[in-house]
């Protein structure tokens, strides 16, 4: 294999030849680390011109090289001498006159390579000039694609290394001066030759001009021509679409574009033929460009058409046309953006002129919508598969029709509720009158014609008050005699689920809707019988007063079908009797409650005896599921009691208590029943605030003991509950239960430091991420006792540790303490006014000197080691949205100790690898900070140091291995 040094040509094409063969994975990861390597060496500067330039070298190679470039060019052109820059500017345009005719990806990379060094090469006055005639008029597509990347390379001119003053300095040169240059070049072009007039080339080189062309310019010259003719043209179709959208696009400030748009509005309206043209051929790829183009005009012009209702009619019409020819149903999501800005524009009582207009067009777009939302008719004899076998466009046709939802109710807002729910009335009641009597249990006959609307109502279900007084007195007795087929019995639940507020204000209706729902779980479709339990749920939540005095009945029920429900729909039942035990009187709450948990608990019992013997995880997890259906249980039974009387609730849960501590004691390994059991816990605390002041001492001793002998931060979590619930100054919260609730803390948080002394990071992240969130709220609550707490300088060390990871979710929970920690070393820390002092008239509250001290001191006693591993994970480590956080951290640090951070900052960045930061730049940069820490503009120095970060991480690509003293240290801890 390679070498580990870079030793030629046939190295690189042996690496590569390597990551592109069958061989071991081994083998692959050396060869790819050489090539990374080679790729940042300066040595890479002459080897990819010789790559390049070698007629042995094959594409692939050639394109590796041409990539390594740009890399170079974009990261690493402070490795040459600046008078070489000339040179290396003449061998890249040499390069693409070799490959002017392609391989285009190769052409694409060296265009880039050449945008990039003339982004950088101020000196460099005449480029456009020089590119052309160096590459000569029989170039024409490189000189095009040149012209089309110089712009975005400009735009995202951040990663290349120049100030911002540098930049748009450059962006002046490059792109303003010469925009009027471009646009008469490209008008030649254009002119020159009927195949030049409809080359894809010329409408991509316009799009990317059109950031510093005006569209004016554009539209009123030669140009705009050929984009529109081009629209007749096969190969050119596409990219004359995007350049036509991107000129949509600039127009959108309307009243300085009027002009641009008299000339565009006509020439658009004459592509309408065209719609059905391309409908009835089959050409749904044009179909498709056509729609976007009207729908793109539409966007744009949304304020002219509400303004001018009657001259803009021919576009809506015309995107409404593009909507009901779309067979494919491919094109018609384009639309969906424009129908929604249309209908917040005109439901503005200014334009109620154009709402008025409108109607009809809305009216017919409910009836456009309704039938595309029909399933397919099958093609086989398979009159089930309705797709032909094809599960990923079942799955898009089922996402697509609740994006037509959100149309229908968009119509909705502008044609009234009642009109819309109307035209799924009149197509239900047409149904029936024609297929109903032909319709038998075995055969429904169109029952697509009759489910689509029946999608409908439940898609609009939001907009309808609870006071509709009109449709759905009519179609409700209907749909509950809908025939027993398995799509319609899906969707009329469903229906039905929707409009459960609505029958909380019709009680006459429930009991015919409960009995279809109920039967429903009947059904030998597992979809219904999940439909069946969802809507269930909504008819305990909204019709529970209804249904108080059901409760008994409906234990029976609950009993019957708890065990044939999948997991979510047991908890979905589950919630709906919840709710309707919720709404007992005061007296019976205890008694029903414990009427459906105990056989709940007594299920659980079981299969957490079967588990303890069982090697398969089956009866673990249904231990979990039975914890999660107590949960429910306790989320939603929440008795208004007064603080002197006895909650029922809480008596409940003071007798299972011992039964979900015997479970969390036996199950020890098992996260899913110990997280389960936490959840159960923590929304006890939840659900009854200090009502559960009685089972404290015993919870706070199972959530210690849980959390020591299983090392799972889910007992933190329930932990901190307890802590929000019971902090000093809460109502009804003694002094003396809340210091011993923080000595409960303490006795958490030692226990996280010694798992965090035996364990790695890496090990612990969910751990790490749940104490760093309790944290945040003991900072809130007990600010004071933490800070001067023996604990809290090994906590820090403990969050410098967890700066280690790269899990997106433990790192931000540790930056987010950080941040509020440190604030506490200044006048005004991050946390509520909560607690003693508290004025409601006081925006914000004083942090005594001894707490800023003291914070200060222990982050002066943890020496660089937060600065350093902060700074290493913005440049190689952290996540991309870590990033602000960490800054953040930065940013206090410089308020709290501006010195010391300043020299600690530059003693991080002095041991940076050799070679990976440029010559000069860490002591330009350590002087610009110290300018600003001097200047106390500290958050200029957070800018410094994003961008600073920012910079070498896009040069230095990924974490590289070997970073000697940046490497973390082991976190330790003794107590």
């Amino acid at each position: 294999m390679a070498s580990e040094t870079i030793d030629g040509l046939d190295s690189i094409l042996a690496a590569l030849a390597t990551m592109q063969a069958n061989v071991e994975r081994s083998q692959k990861s050396q060869a790819h680390d050489y090539l990374e390597k080679f790729q940042k060496s300066p040595e890479a500067w002459t080897q990819t011109h010789s790559l390049l330039a070698s007629p042995k070298t094959t594409a692939e190679a050639k394109l590796f090289a041409a990539t390594t470039l740009k890399g170079k060019i974009t990261y690493d052109l402070d490795q040459l001498p600046r008078d070489s820059l000339f040179s290396l500017r003449d061998s890249i345009l040499a390069l693409l006159v070799t490959f002017h005719e392609g391989p285009r990806p190769i052409r694409t990379q060296l265009c880039v390579c050449l945008a990039n060094l003339a982004i950088q090469m101020l000196e460099w006055k005449n480029v456009l000039a020089q590119v052309g005639s160096t590459l000569g008029s029989g170039a024409g597509d490189c000189i095009l694609e040149f012209l089309r990347i110089l712009p975005e390379e400009v735009t995202e001119g951040r990663k290349i290394h120049l100030t911002e003053e540098e930049l748009a300095s450059r962006t002046k040169d490059l792109l303003e001066d010469n925009a009027s240059q471009v646009l008469t070049l490209l008008t030649q072009y254009a002119r020159s030759s009927a195949t030049a007039a409809t080359n894809p080339r010329l409408f991509e080189c316009i799009s990317s001009w059109l950031r510093e062309i005006p569209a004016a310019d554009v539209v009123n010259s030669f140009l705009f021509d050929a984009i529109i003719n081009a629209l007749s043209e096969e190969t050119s179709f596409e990219a004359a679409v995007d350049c036509l959208c991107t000129i949509l696009r600039d127009t959108q400030e309307v009243d300085e574009s009027i002009d641009i748009i008299r000339v565009i509005y006509p020439r658009i309206l004459l592509l309408r033929p065209k719609i059905s043209e391309f409908a009835n051929s089959g050409d749904f790829e044009v179909y498709k460009g056509l729609t976007r183009i009207f729908a793109e005009a539409g966007e744009a012009w949304v304020v002219m058409i509400a303004r001018y209702p009657s001259d803009f009619r021919g576009l809506v019409e015309s995107i409404l046309e593009c909507c009901g020819r779309d067979q494919d149903r491919d094109a018609i999501a384009l639309t969906f953006l424009f129908w929604y800005e249309f209908k917040q524009i005109i439901t503005l009582d200014k334009y109620k002129e154009a709402r008025l207009q409108y109607r009809d067009v809305f009216s017919k777009l409910v009836d456009v919508m309704i039938k595309h939302l029909e399933y397919p008719r099958p093609n086989g004899a398979d009159q089930t598969d309705l797709f032909d076998g094809d599960r990923e466009q079942e799955e898009k046709f089922r996402e697509f029709r609740h994006q037509m939802g959100d149309v229908l109710k968009d119509c909705c807002d502008v044609i009234t509720v009642t009109d819309c729910l109307g035209k799924a009335f009149d197509l239900i009641q047409k149904w029936i009158s024609t297929f109903g009597p032909q319709a038998s249990d075995s055969s429904v006959p169109n029952w697509q014609e009759l489910e689509a609307p029946l999608f409908s109502m439940r898609a609009m279900g939001r907009m309808v008050s609870p006071e509709e007084n009109v449709v759905l007195r009519q179609v409700i007795p209907l749909i509950v005699q809908i025939p027993d087929h398995e799509k319609l019995r899906f969707q009329a639940i469903m229906a039905l689920a929707r409009y459960t507020d609505w029958t909380a204000q019709h009680p006459e209706f429930l009991q015919p809707q409960l009995n279809f729902v109920i039967a429903g779980f009947g059904h030998n479709s597992k979809e219904v019988v999940r439909a069946a339990a969802l809507a269930f749920k909504f008819f305990g939540t909204d019709c529970r007063k209804l249904l108080a005095n059901n409760v008994t009945e409906l234990h029976s029920f609950y009993e019957s079908v708890l065990d044939n429900l999948p997991p979510i729909s047991q908890e979905e039942i589950t919630e709906g009797v919840a709710c309707i035990i919720s709404a007992q009187e005061l007296s019976k709450t205890y008694a029903t409650f414990k009427l459906y948990c105990d056989p709940v608990i007594k299920r659980m019992m079981s299969r957490a005896n079967e588990a303890r013997t069982s090697q398969d995880d089956g009866p673990r997890l249904a231990v979990a599921d039975y914890l999660q259906l107590l949960t429910i249980f306790v989320q939603n039974i929440q008795p208004y009691v007064s603080p002197q009387e006895e909650n029922p609730a809480v008596k409940y849960c003071q007798e299972i208590l011992p039964v979900l501590s015997a479970i969390a004691e036996n199950f020890t390994n098992s996260v899913p029943i110990l997280e389960r059991v936490c959840r159960c816990w923590r929304y006890m605390v939840l659900s009854y605030r200090t009502a559960i002041l009685p089972l404290l001492p015993n919870l706070a001793q199972q959530l210690a003991s849980g959390f020591e002998n299983s090392k799972q931060g889910c007992f933190l979590w329930a932990t901190d509950s307890v802590l929000r619930e019971f902090a000093e100054g809460a109502e009804f919260v003694d002094e003396s239960t809340s210091r011993a609730i923080f000595k409960f803390f303490e006795q958490q948080a030692l226990a996280f430091l010694r798992i965090m002394n035996d364990l790695p990071p890496e090990e612990l992240p969910d751990v790490i991420e749940d104490f760093f969130r309790l944290l945040i709220d003991a900072l809130i609550y007990y600010h004071q006792e933490l800070v001067f707490s023996p604990v809290c300088f090994h906590i820090l060390s403990a969050s410098i540790s967890a700066l280690t990871l790269q899990q997106e979710s433990p790192l931000i929970a540790t930056l987010h303490f950080l941040r509020d920690f440190l604030s506490y070393g200044t006048d005004h820390p991050n946390s509520s006014n909560f607690g003693n002092g508290y004025n409601p008239s006081q925006t914000s509250r004083s942090n005594p000197p001894e707490i800023q001290e003291a914070v200060k001191q222990m982050v002066v006693d943890q020496k660089d080691f937060l600065v350093r591993r902060i700074l290493t994970g913005m440049m190689f480590s952290f996540p991309r949205d870590c990033l602000q956080d960490a800054s953040g951290v930065l940013l206090t640090l410089f308020e709290i100790l501006p010195q010391e951070t300043t020299n600690w900052v530059k003693g991080t960045i002095n041991m940076l690898p050799t070679g990976s930061v440029r010559t000069g730049e860490a002591e330009r940069l350590m002087n610009a900070v110290e300018v600003k820490v001097q200047g106390g503009d500290f958050r200029k120095v957070r800018v410094l140091l994003q961008d600073f970060t920012t910079s070498y991480r896009r040069r230095n690509v990924a974490p590289r291995e070997g970073l000697g003293r940046l490497e973390a240290t082991r976190f330790q801890f003794k107590g």
